[in-house]
């Protein structure tokens, strides 16, 4: 059987430990590979090689680093099918949703080729007699990526992208249920020129985690998944004085107000609900329509779209709505949850736990749910389900509806269906969510802003991504500055061009 280790000083080498975890085909439920975990001394040993490389590479001028952002561009784009196949070989999301994924990091990596014009500083002539004040942006050094199953090149790209291109060093630790596409990304890193060294990916568990938060050489730590875990690296990677922006989970609430056009908030649901099997931070997984006439007419709207949805694997190609989820825990966990809602008094629209696929049997696959007159005290509102089940919350009013996003824990993303413009500017005004969209249900701002959540969906000052991203990852140091009087004439000045 294969055996996938870690990218170390610029090659594939095996793991030592002897301890490995199994990666999963989700579509046949078979094991296809085997992952190996790493132990504190191999971490250890990946951080000192970075630290070496890193020097060099902080000193290297952001154009040439700007340069090797451009080649992987062209690299992504040359290898994105192939990419693409072991994405959803491994992750069980359709292929158009893989290529997605990647497309998404890829924007990321075209952002960072305009490194230095972010990296600039500001100066100040004559900020007093004779004195000029002026600041530069420097790297961190060594900082690690610690990323989430559910986009394997995505959120891996956007670690990377402003990370590599500030001038660190990268400790990559990707999830260990699909690692394969963040090695060929490494790969391709190497092949656009960046230096061995200074990107490493270290496949592993919580060993690993939590031997990248000990380390006194790792000035940051960016992480993206659930939230207990985001919370937990939050706060030791703060105790230890390290820079952290730590992602968690989500409730995505979608209010449909009567005027909304209700075939385009409906064709809106569906993708946004069960796109990738639900699996995504940004999936709407509640929706909110005011009123009962609304919530009537949107139920009536939402039932055939959702029987119409094809479900099976990835190799179907473009004849598959969505694929399984990643792992047959995931799957026993959200036919738990729905199992609560029907046991707690939800109405079971939609019922997905019994699907099952010929030829597919053992395969990670639950069905599309949808359940109506869910409420605030359920299970199923309450925890972030991560699969393809979308719960309705009946408001009587828009102050209702708006209360329900306003008032849970997490405060990822949000939507609203109106045409009414003073309604959504009220709503995206007073909303303490961190991402808001008007008539858009997934709103994942474009590469050029930044990605965050508020509440528990976030931790840590600065977003995903964007200008934040380059903050992120960068110290600012500001200079002020005075000569004495001295001797102009008889002196020589010869220029060259810099490169």
């Amino acid at each position: 059987m294969k055996e996938i280790g870690h990218w170390i000083n610029g090659k594939h080498v095996a793991g030592t430990s002897g301890r490995f975890a199994d990666v999963y085909n989700p579509a046949t439920g078979e094991v296809q590979a085997k992952v190996a975990l790493a132990t504190k001394a191999e971490l250890d040993a990946a951080v000192a090689a970075a630290a070496e490389a890193q020097k060099a590479w902080g000193a290297t001028n952001p154009q040439k680093r700007a340069r090797v952002m451009m080649e992987l561009v062209r690299l992504i784009n040359r290898d994105m099918d192939k990419m693409a196949e072991a994405l959803s070989s491994e992750h069980g999301k359709t292929f158009p949703d893989a290529k997605g994924d990647i497309q998404r990091g890829l924007e990321v990596i075209e952002f960072c080729i305009g490194a230095p014009q972010m990296l600039k500083g500001e100066f100040t002539d004559s900020a007093g007699p004779g004195i000029d004040m002026y600041s530069m942006r420097q790297p961190l050094g060594v900082v690690a990526g610690i990323t989430p199953f559910n986009f394997p090149a995505m959120i891996p790209l956007w670690k990377m992208g402003p990370a590599l291109s500030s001038g660190n060093a990268m400790i990559l630790k990707p999830s260990e249920r699909d690692p394969s596409v963040p090695l060929m990304l490494a790969e391709l890193c190497q092949e656009a020129g960046l230096p061995d060294g200074v990107l490493q990916v270290i496949n592993g568990d919580k060993e690993s985690v939590d031997a990248i938060l000990d380390s006194e050489i790792i000035q940051a730590v960016g992480f993206v998944g659930s939230t207990p875990i985001a919370q937990y690296i939050y706060e030791r990677a703060a105790a230890t004085g390290k820079r952290a922006q730590c992602f968690g989970g989500a409730k995505n609430h979608m209010i449909i107000m009567p005027d909304a056009d209700m075939d385009q908030a409906a064709d809106a649901l569906v993708g946004a609900g069960f796109g990738a099997a639900g699996e995504r931070c940004m999936a709407i997984s509640v929706a909110v329509p005011v009123g009962d006439e609304t919530a009537d007419r949107l139920i009536e709207k939402l039932v055939p779209r959702i029987e119409k949805l094809k479900v099976g694997p990835y190799t179907a190609g473009n004849d598959v709505d969505y694929g399984p989820v990643v792992t047959a825990a995931a799957a026993e966990r959200i036919k738990g949850l729905i199992g609560s809602g029907v046991d707690q008094g939800a109405t079971l629209v939609c019922d997905g736990r019994n699907f099952s696929l010929q030829g597919y049997e053992n395969g990670f696959f639950v069905g599309p749910t949808l359940f109506d007159n869910v409420t605030r005290d359920m299970e199923i509102y309450k925890q972030e389900i991560f699969g393809p089940v979308l719960s309705t919350v009946r408001a009587k009013t828009y102050e209702e509806a708006l209360s329900y996003a306003m008032d849970h824990e997490y405060g990822n993303g949000t939507a609203i269906f109106t045409r009414d413009g003073d309604t959504a500017r009220d709503f995206a005004n007073r909303i303490n969510i961190g991402m808001v969209g008007i008539n858009v249900p997934i709103p994942v701002p474009l590469a050029y802003h930044t990605f965050g959540g508020w509440k528990k969906s976030g931790f840590g000052d600065l977003n995903q991504h964007g200008p934040d991203g380059f903050r992120f990852y960068t110290r600012t140091k500001t200079i002020t500055s005075r000569w004495p009087s001295g001797i102009k004439e008889g002196s020589a000045f010869n220029f060259k061009a810099m490169d």
